[in-house]
């Protein structure tokens, strides 16, 4: 298993009237996680993509459990709990308040495009590469 952790503090301009976060965000600040748990393993999107490779959202699902608040500091826990076979990798986002109140959970599923021609890859050698040692580790 592979988890990253980052922290987003909640702007005033993604919060709604009733100064909660806007539930329309929870999905960008999975992307953070997403982008800073790739990041950590010494990647990046503009690298994936000039390597030929995209990575569009096929689902989202989100659950929420508590509100955020404006000025908050999120804690975004992103895990891979298992190692992409074929074309599609799933990401889950734990989302925590600094009291370590769990607010929200989600899983992203991406799938692996040739950036040209459109059509399903497989997760990346050079990816797969820097993800095994994390799934070795497991019985």
């Amino acid at each position: 298993m592979f988890t990253s952790i980052t922290q987003i503090r909640v702007r005033y301009g993604e919060t709604d009237q009733m100064g909660y976060l806007y539930y329309g965000n929870y999905g960008l600040y999975y992307e953070v996680g997403r982008a800073e748990a790739i990041r950590e393993l010494g990647f990046t999107y503009r690298e994936l993509e000039e390597q030929g490779v995209i990575m569009p959202v096929a689902e989202l699902q989100i659950k929420y459990l508590r509100p955020a608040y404006y000025d908050d500091l999120i804690t975004v826990k992103t895990i891979l709990k298992e190692l992409p076979a074929g074309h599609k990798i799933q990401f889950h986002s734990e989302l925590y308040n600094e009291k370590g109140e769990l607010l929200n959970v989600g899983v992203t599923t991406l799938v692996f495009l040739h950036t040209a021609t459109k059509k399903k890859s497989n997760l990346p050698q050079p990816l797969k590469e820097r993800l095994e040692p994390f799934f070795r580790q497991q019985v």
